[in-house]
């Protein structure tokens, strides 16, 4: 059985109160995980992506997966997103933030001029990318499937790399030399991390609460769009995100993922789910639940929940 905050390979047979995260142990994604009071103490499976995260829910291998979904510099994870969107029955049920730094690491005895070829997650090499360029110009990139592994791949026989895109945390678990610290070109980056479970009831308003959807637009026309984004603007709702995804069945063909600032239970975002549900084709409700900082989400008082309450009332009135 796995000890408290310990990650446990793939090929561990799964338990009660298993939690998915992409390792090996040391990544940010376990480091999000950390933070669910439910996790700790539980089985950690630590997955290769995050199409094996999400297919460990629906299986039922595990409770709920721990997974990027959006970057303070690169923006919305893709894969995730079309994941999320494609695969029914996900619901996401909570929100982590994890501060994101990175450090050049090598096997020891590697001088920086050795440095020819590295091993990087695409999206840490991304945030790395200006640095690398000045200080390795001439570098290569080898893709890999998380930043651990990136560093981990360096004590395997036959590696082509010389060094790796890692965490600041990578010497704690693997027998590495750091040779530059801070090189993301943004220090006050930030990864938010979403943790997906199978569909259940909604959790309570907290009244610091974020509601994620992706909705399609009807046609491809003039419009389109800025009738799906006044279904919130006349409702008082904030977006914190608005990304366009391709749908993949024809050029011009474009689904939207959106984060409002509000719970669904909140009047205000309850009838905005309405008003979208009856312009867009199809609508993937994700989940309503509490925002990572814990920020207060404030509207000014004509959406307020008893505003719409009363007009409702009146309305009732005058039909009867």
């Amino acid at each position: 059985m796995s000890q408290p905050g310990a990650a446990a390979s793939s090929n561990d047979e799964p338990q009660v109160e298993s939690y998915s995260f992409l390792g090996p142990s040391g990544t940010f994604t376990e480091a999000a995980l950390a933070q669910v009071p439910a996790a700790r103490g539980k089985h950690w499976r630590s997955v290769n992506n995050v199409g094996e995260a999400l297919d460990d829910v629906v299986s039922g291998r595990s409770v709920a997966a721990m997974i990027a979904i959006e970057n303070s510099v690169e923006g919305g994870v893709t894969a995730a997103q079309d994941a999320l969107t494609t695969i029914p029955g996900l619901r996401i049920i909570g929100e982590y933030v994890v501060p994101v730094g990175f450090v050049l690491v090598a096997r020891p005895g590697t001088a920086l001029a050795d440095v020819r070829t590295i091993n990087a997650h695409p999206v840490a090499y991304a945030q790395c990318l200006r640095w690398l360029d000045t200080t390795i110009p001439s570098h290569a990139h080898i893709p890999m499937t998380s930043n651990v592994t990136a560093a981990s791949a360096l004590l395997d026989d036959g590696t082509l790399a010389d060094a790796a895109i890692a965490p600041p945390n990578i010497l704690d678990h693997y027998p590495l030399e750091v040779l530059a610290e801070d090189i993301a070109t943004n220090r006050n980056a930030v990864t938010r991390f979403v943790l997906v479970s199978r569909t259940a009831a909604l959790p309570p308003r907290t009244g610091a609460d974020k509601t994620s959807i992706v909705a399609e637009l009807p046609e491809d026309r003039s419009g389109a769009l800025l009738e799906l984004l006044e279904q919130f603007s006349t409702r008082g709702i904030n977006m914190s995100l608005l990304q366009s995804r391709p749908i993949g069945d024809a050029l011009g063909r474009y689904r939207f993922v959106i984060d409002l600032d509000g719970h669904a239970r909140d009047e205000r975002i309850a009838d905005a789910l309405l008003g979208v549900r009856r312009f867009s084709p199809n609508v993937v409700f994700l989940g309503s639940y509490a925002r990572a900082d814990r920020i207060p989400v404030e509207h000014t008082p004509a959406y307020a929940d008893e505003v719409f309450a009363d007009a409702r009332a009146w309305l009732d009135d005058l039909l009867a």
